[in-house]
């Protein structure tokens, strides 16, 4: 999910798409496909890896205008708002529950996505879209504390890391209410689902207590921080985990013995998408073999694909980071979309917290 990109690949592939958009070879109109995406999610031709994009714009002669998001609402708040348009999207998955409901997705025309026959059967006629009919799943992954060895006193196997005063000024947290509230109500032995108004504003007040705490709130901003040792531990995805690992040997992961979430992250066609065949060729393109090796292999996260997991090393395949054992996963549970009631009681008790 989830979800950094250089400042410099986002200007290349802005000034790429405005230089290219509308104009092809022998000056012939393109049509343009709009695609938002989290950060730092897709093989992106960096590091010697296959420039996803490029590969799809070359193959069909089009261009591609591709936008990152940073949490799910700042996507949701943007499709709502109507002030954008696009054609492919990649939320998670309580995320496209909540779209449904509204009717912000198109049903998928499955003839125009043939590799969907390898979407691994659990990931299939999910409680988020349990029809199957408006999302293809693009990866999964767990959350977990991530932690630096040289800077903890011991391996932290408990959500109370980020509420050690051992550690004040050097924790991190969430800048996103889902995944922070989730924390808290683990903590508290709560459902990360619940709907109990009392268990709420119990998270927000141990949420309120974390600030005396805390350096700094982050979503993107976690990757300079860990990998240059500015912080101790931080919450963030078992995707990105690995790739700040490789950056900086001194870091670990850990699913906190509390239980944490599982999610997926599925593209998706926004409602009234102009292109919308062509986005699901785009779809289709992305669960390609060769595609899907090379964007696991680039982002780290799990593929729910059996073409794409039978292409895998070994060394990926066994790393219990991407693919933790059953045991582990049973003490995690996915988020699903709230009542209307209690995503409005959440985000304003988060502006609160966040805003003291």
């Amino acid at each position: 999910m989830k979800k950094l990109l250089a400042v410099s690949l986002t200007a290349a592939l802005m000034l790429g798409t405005m230089t290219m958009t509308g104009c092809g070879a022998g000056g012939e109109d393109k049509p343009t496909l709009n695609v938002y995406n989290w950060g730092e999610y897709i093989s992106d031709g960096t590091d010697d890896t296959l420039d996803t994009i490029k590969e799809f714009e070359e193959k069909f002669n089009v261009n591609v205008q591709y936008d990152m998001f940073s949490t799910n609402e700042e996507m949701y708040t943007k499709l709502k708002s109507g002030s954008v348009s696009y054609d492919v999207i990649i939320p998670s998955d309580y995320m496209i529950s909540r779209m449904i409901k509204e009717d912000m997705l198109e049903k998928l025309d499955m003839s125009n996505i043939p590799n969907n026959q390898y979407i691994m059967e659990k990931f299939k006629a999910t409680d988020y879209d349990p029809t199957g009919e408006y999302s293809v799943p693009y990866t999964w992954g767990t959350v977990g504390l991530i932690y630096n060895s040289t800077m903890v006193e011991e391996t932290p196997d408990s959500w109370n890391a980020l509420w050690d005063e051992r550690y004040k000024d050097n924790i991190l947290m969430f800048l996103n209410s889902r995944d922070a509230f989730g924390i808290a109500e683990k903590l508290l032995g709560y459902s990360q689902n619940t709907t109990d108004e009392g268990e709420i504003r119990a998270s927000a007040d141990l949420l309120k207590q974390q600030k005396d705490v805390l350096q700094t709130y982050v979503m993107d901003e976690i990757f300079d921080k860990m990998e240059i040792g500015e912080a101790a531990v931080a919450p963030y995805y078992a995707g990105d985990a690995v790739t700040m690992i490789a950056e900086n040997p001194d870091l670990g992961f850990v699913i906190p013995k509390e239980g944490s979430n599982v999610f997926i992250d599925a593209m998706c066609i926004p409602k009234g998408s102009p292109n919308k065949e062509l986005a699901e060729k785009f779809i289709n393109f992305m669960c390609d073999t060769e595609i899907g090796v090379a964007n696991i292999e680039k982002i780290c996260y799990s593929t729910p694909l059996t073409n794409v997991y039978d292409a895998l090393p070994d060394e990926v395949k066994n790393n219990p980071i991407i693919y933790p054992s059953d045991e582990v996963l049973s003490n995690c549970e996915s988020f699903v979309n709230l009542p209307d009631e209690t995503n409005l009681l959440i985000q304003d008790l988060w502006n609160e917290i966040i805003a003291e």
